[in-house]
């Protein structure tokens, strides 16, 4: 399986400028492949904290210089600029990421696939526009990738390098959990590791090999398992694994607050409707409405409504949103 060479350019309103969501962001990328350049544009002082994450991942910045109305107009178009001279002059890439959900970027998106070249679309849902999310090959809301990162990634990081095989562990399931059939070749993750942490290295964690520490992994994971096919080492989720958690009426509520505390932790203001349900639904994959008392997912709003956990908006294209108390 081939991998795939990314050029990632970076919204930086569209993100909230948030270090964890950039990481988040620039994980899913390196999943996906190497990131051979990277831009973010809108980059003022206020934005100091995203230096080491945006120095250590080699991005240049594209700075935010306030002149009337239409600065934000010229980002967007020095953002295409820069993605066709990358598109015409870089052979090397195959991929673009564009995090953004501007509908202006269809074009883009548009003159890029008839190039070739594979796009991946990164926004908030609130800021998404559905004629951008279909344009690109495949589209991530910006909430599910914060989903995948519970914890603080500086927190993460120093707890792979000491070693900590609970880190990794995490680490491996959202890795493997991205891979379109659930599974891959041990020496693919090896790769994918690389990627995301240059340093690591499998005798951190006390093995002399990685098929060892993929044996640890395991071990350590009610998700994952591993097995040999044709003389090669897989890794997969374990699809006979304990019975998975279940929502009723008594345990539903703290769930809903949970995922919305943690969109608001994240930065989140609005989320979609379907963001939400699907946040839910990783958590608990056979949900229904009916399992807490609910004939539909609006009815289920409504009450999370009344309980003064959210507040139930449309927007200026009759959308509806869900703005977190």
């Amino acid at each position: 399986m081939g991998t795939s060479n990314f050029a990632v350019f970076v919204d930086l309103e569209n993100v909230g400028a948030k270090e964890s969501l950039l990481l988040s962001i620039i994980e899913k990328v390196k999943i996906r492949g190497d990131i051979l350049l990277g831009k973010v544009y809108g980059y003022t002082d206020r934005y100091t904290d995203l230096k080491p994450v945006l120095l250590s991942n080699t991005f240049a910045v594209v700075p935010s210089l306030r002149w009337g109305k239409v600065q934000k107009n010229n980002l967007d178009i020095q953002l295409v600029i820069d993605a066709m001279e990358v598109a015409y002059t870089n052979p090397l890439i195959d991929s673009f990421c564009i995090v953004s959900g501007d509908s202006d970027y269809t074009p883009l998106v548009g003159r890029l696939k008839s190039m070739g070249k594979h796009v991946l679309g990164i926004s908030r849902s609130e800021a998404a526009s559905s004629i951008f999310v279909n344009a690109c090959n495949e589209f991530v809301f910006l909430e599910s990738v914060a989903k995948r990162q519970p914890k603080k990634a500086k927190k993460e990081e120093r707890a792979i390098e000491e070693g900590d095989i609970n880190e990794l562990v995490s680490q491996v399931e959202t890795i493997v959990g991205d891979q379109d059939e659930e599974q891959m070749y041990a020496s693919e993750l090896k790769d994918t590791l690389n990627r995301l942490r240059p340093d690591f290295s499998e005798k951190s964690y006390g093995c002399a090999t990685f098929g060892k520490l993929v044996a640890q992994i395991t071990r350590n994971s009610d998700k994952l398992t591993s097995w040999m096919e044709n003389s090669s080492l897989m890794i997969g989720l374990d699809t006979e694994s304990e019975e998975e958690p279940r929502l009723d009426k008594a345990n539903w509520l703290p769930a809903f607050r949970q995922a919305l505390e943690h969109f608001k932790d994240e930065g989140f203001e609005r989320v979609n409707p379907s963001i939400l349900k699907a946040t839910i639904q990783a958590d608990y994959p056979s949900f229904e409405e009916k399992q807490i008392g609910f004939k539909r997912f609006s009815d289920v709003m409504k009450a999370l409504e009344k309980q003064g956990l959210l507040v139930i908006e449309m927007d200026d294209a009759h959308t509806m949103l869900l703005r977190i108390c």
